[in-house]
């Protein structure tokens, strides 16, 4: 399991779920809980006990007089939490490394499993050396600074990094802090604060900031046209006119507990995904409460909400052909379709890409060579290509342990693991993937990525991509990763031994 709500086989990441426990369960009864909920932990220190709390005061964060970004080097303060502790020895250098060739089993749900630390110990990483990248010490910033690599490093010991959003130059961090903080060429901008709430989710659209949190709400922030280092709250989602238009209705009531209600509209458990469509207009929240939220951006109105999965949501990310993809802790990935029924919005589920009993953790969409990547908590990364339908088109095997982030730029994807690495893979012809290199210098396991252009680079003959990768180990690191890379060996996956699988 991950980080994120999901079940034990195959081997996963134990935490958040003791702020589960704490959120569903009060003196009145207990909202049911699957059977492995005795095997959950927290990794959050601070965990809500009240849900549905009103909003403290906003409170405008000022940035630290401190330098908080340490260029090209890991952070030696940050730790890695409890529940991902082994008896290992890891080096605190940075380091980008190669991929090589898995040996067979090695990719069994045993030797995956990050309880088997036995493992860790007896089969130290492949990813030892780089025919992609070489950096000697002491790893300094200047003009020959290699065209891949390392930036530097954001820390700030206040709370482990949940959720990355880039826009422009400009970089948003979520932590278990419930601070939003900005990000500026490295240096901290501003910031902003709600008094509630663990920041799970952010999305950016134009000037608004939507954020996820782990009471239930999305809170809305906009950037001010005056002075742009200054973020307004402007309200919350479901607004007030949704709840007087939806309160008149008892069917838009929902009971969650024994003897209490509440609106359909309203997610009663950890927002733990957020996804734009911004063509349509579209803001979809997924949940922990297992609902799929549809929300139209320009009047803020909930336009749709549904049970899409019968146990947590933990992605959600909006595709091709208007195509909704949503991922579960019940080991599904599902394909929704938006239609126009009248004035009316409404999503039919088109196709059930995948069943497995591992939790699903981590969605992304190329959107322009239409395919899907699923992480989830065995370790592995899915994809399906859309030709006339959806169909399986592989498995890249690169992590340890469970998968909590996926992002994709160009022909790039990056996949990030409670084993602390990330993996950058490149879409080639055919449905082959080459694995360019494993980004190491974590020392918690990685939860977040967001990746940009980096507009420095010629785009026809050298496009590279500025990636943000968040940890629990409360450090943000900035990466410049290219396009291009050496050869890489070629070997056929065994779950599919008709097609290649470059690694």
């Amino acid at each position: 399991m991950t980080n994120e709500r999901g079940g034990l086989g195959g081997g996963g990441v134990v935490v958040d779920h003791q702020q589960r426990n704490n959120n569903n369960n009060n003196k009145n009864g207990t909202f049911h809980r699957p059977k492995f909920a005795s095997f959950l932990t927290s990794s959050d220190p601070n965990p809500i006990l009240h849900v549905f709390q009103e909003d403290d005061d906003v409170v405008l964060l000022q940035p630290s007089p401190t330098n908080n970004v340490r260029k090209s080097s890991a952070s030696s303060a940050a730790t890695s939490p409890r529940h991902y502790h082994t008896t290992t020895t890891t080096s605190s250098t940075p380091t980008t490394t190669g991929c090589n060739t898995p040996t067979s089993g090695e990719a069994s749900p045993y030797l995956l499993s990050p309880w088997n630390n036995n493992n860790v110990i007896n089969h130290p990483s492949p990813y030892t050396k780089s025919p992609w990248i070489t950096m000697p010490p002491p790893y300094s910033v200047d003009d020959s600074l290699a065209s891949n690599g390392l930036i530097g490093s954001i820390v700030r010991e206040e709370g482990h990094i949940y959720s990355l959003a880039a826009s422009g130059d400009l970089l948003y961090t979520g932590s278990d802090s419930k601070n939003i903080r900005v990000w500026k060429n490295l240096k901290e901008f501003s910031g902003f604060k709600s008094n509630s709430g663990l920041v799970k989710a952010i999305v950016i659209y134009n000037s608004r900031i939507f954020t996820g949190h782990q009471d239930g709400k999305i809170r809305v922030w906009r950037i001010s046209t005056k002075n742009p280092s200054i973020h307004k709250r402007v309200g919350s989602l479901p607004t007030l006119k949704d709840f007087l238009r939806s309160s008149v209705n008892p069917k838009n009531y929902v009971e969650v507990r024994r003897k209490k209600n509440v609106l359909r509209i309203k997610h009663f458990d950890t927002v733990s995904c957020l996804s734009l469509n911004e063509e349509q207009g579209l803001l979809y929240s997924g949940s922990w409460d297992k609902t799929l939220k549809v929300w139209r951006i320009s009047d803020l109105k909930c336009l749709e909400s549904f049970n899409a999965h019968d146990d947590a949501i933990n992605a959600v990310v909006s595709g091709f052909d208007s195509f909704v993809f949503t991922g579960s802790a019940d080991g599904t990935v599902k394909v929704w379709r938006r239609e126009l029924q009248g004035k009316r919005t409404q999503h039919f589920l088109v196709q059930v890409l995948l069943k497995q009993e591992n939790a699903v953790t981590a969605l992304a969409v190329n959107s322009e060579a239409n395919v899907v990547y699923c992480g989830s908590s065995d370790g592995l990364v899915n994809f399906w290509e859309r030709e006339k339908h959806l169909s399986h088109g592989g498995i890249l095997r690169g992590h340890k342990m469970a998968v909590l982030c996926l992002a994709s730029a160009g022909s790039l994807v990056f996949s990030g693991s409670a084993d602390k690495n990330i993996c950058v893979w490149r879409k080639e012809g055919n449905g082959v993937h080459s694995c360019l290199a494993v980004l190491t210098g974590h020392t918690g396991p990685v939860k977040c990525l967001a990746v940009t252009q980096d507009h420095e680079s010629d785009q026809k003959t050298d496009q590279r991509w500025i990636v943000y990768s968040g940890s629990l180990d409360k450090s943000v690191k900035v990466w410049r990763v290219s396009d291009h890379a050496p050869d890489m060996r070629c070997f056929k996956s065994p779950a599919h031994s008709g097609r290649s699988i470059q690694i």
